[in-house]
């Protein structure tokens, strides 16, 4: 099984799969991008290095028994399941600058998320029956992590527009 965990910056992916029991290989993408150069050129304004996407696919092709964690796993090949984790767009402003990210980064990702700008491209390259949207707003770690091994389990069935935050806009 292949399985990304993706969502916007700040939804709790990091945290929610280092609580998951699984055999899969779990891999953080953004671990990776510096370590194996999967990436094509820095950022400075932002502070980031942009990823090539083609070079992380090619760099999980022919895997199997893998999950991969980051708001561009997504975007790989091959997917059994899209776990697309949500928050409140106004609880994921503070969370991102609680942890040092600058107000108006805050706030772009959190117009990203109100815009289901994820949801959506993992829907259009997975379609809907691929594709399980968790809502983390308010929500302990553990809580997510279960409802994530519950997708694992396959005890959970698919859900892409459970969540809504348009209100934020």
């Amino acid at each position: 099984m292949r399985v990304a965990v993706t969502g916007t910056p700040g939804t709790g992916k990091t945290t929610a799969t280092e609580l998951l029991d699984t055999d899969l290989d779990v891999e953080h993408l953004n671990d990776l991008v510096a370590s194996e150069g999967l990436y094509n050129e820095v950022d400075d304004a932002r502070g980031s290095k942009v990823v090539d996407v083609d070079a992380a696919r090619a760099y999980f092709e022919g895997r199997d028994d893998l999950l991969v964690e980051s708001h561009l796993a997504h975007h790989l090949d091959d997917l059994d399941r899209v776990v697309v984790l949500r928050c409140e767009p106004g609880e994921l402003d503070d969370r991102l600058q609680d942890r040092g990210e600058p107000p108006e980064k805050a706030g772009e990702n959190a117009e990203s998320e109100a815009l289901d700008v994820i949801l959506s491209e993992a829907v259009r390259d997975h379609g809907r029956e691929a594709v399980y949207e968790i809502d983390t707003t308010g929500r302990d770690p553990e809580a997510v992590a279960s409802d994530v091994q519950a997708v694992l389990d396959g005890d959970r069935g698919p859900s892409a527009g459970d969540v809504n935050f348009t209100d934020y806009l």
